[in-house]
């Protein structure tokens, strides 16, 4: 019996230090062949965002669709469209693609996302991605300080609820991520329950190497979610 139980625990280690090997090998091919960049513009000078620290949905990366994110259309229907293309820097922010971007917009009558039926009140001026749908990515590129575990909290809008994954180097890193609704019958304007903002306290964990690395956030189910920012903590052993 001793011999079978070393013997099973022998192939176990030896199956997860191959799958760990293989893991390893396809980060490394990910990030060799990967095109895509980190975002830059007039306003933020560019480079990987940092982790530990708040990550911004919408400065996800340059290089396009199928490469830096894949939207259900081509059209931004936030930047550009809803906000109208006046030549202000957040009213025409990434407009033209297909990513749908806009921000939160205080002291209007009636009010957005200065309202009160937030669970958390959002900064102003706020980028954020919306109009999600089940099946859209994107990619961020990210510089961690350490190899660890790591917590994020995301500042989202939800208005019947939903789930979203992450994958770190082409890899899924999480499974499932429910995402609780904001919906509040209480609020009478309709269109304000995409407007509704909380904060999902460590949805993700997730291990990280020392580095540049770049995470996917999956849409997988309903869809319909504002993101704006996902907020990087180290985990420390007690």
């Amino acid at each position: 019996m001793r011999r079978f139980v070393d013997w099973y625990w022998l192939m176990a280690s030896a199956i997860a230090l191959m799958a760990a090997g293989a893991a390893g090998a396809q980060n490394a091919d990910f990030l060799k062949s990967y095109k895509g960049t980190p975002f830059h513009d007039s306003k933020y000078n560019g480079g990987a965002q940092k982790i530990p620290g708040t990550v911004m949905c919408a400065y996800y990366d340059m290089g396009g669709e199928g490469v830096a994110f894949h939207d259900a259309d081509a059209k931004n229907n936030g930047s550009g469209a809803l906000n109208p293309a006046n030549g202000t820097y957040l009213n025409e922010f990434r407009m033209n693609e297909g990513v749908d971007t806009s921000y939160t917009k205080f002291g209007l009558d009636p009010k957005i996302d200065d309202n009160p039926y937030d669970k958390v009140t959002p900064p102003a001026g706020l980028l954020y991605v919306g109009w999600t749908e089940p099946g859209e990515w994107l990619n961020v590129t990210v510089e961690v300080a350490e190899t660890g575990e790591y917590t994020a909290d995301l500042l989202y809008t939800s208005n019947r609820g939903g789930t979203i994954s992450l994958d770190v180097n082409g890899v899924a890193a999480t499974g499932p991520l429910m995402i609780v609704s904001t919906y509040d019958a209480a609020d009478a304007v309709a269109w304000r329950q995409w407007h509704h903002w909380n904060v999902a306290k460590d949805l993700v964990r997730i291990h990280l190497n020392k580095g540049r690395n770049v995470l996917t956030v999956h849409t997988v189910a309903q869809g319909q979610m504002n993101y704006a920012t996902l907020e990087f903590k180290r985990v420390r052993s007690s």
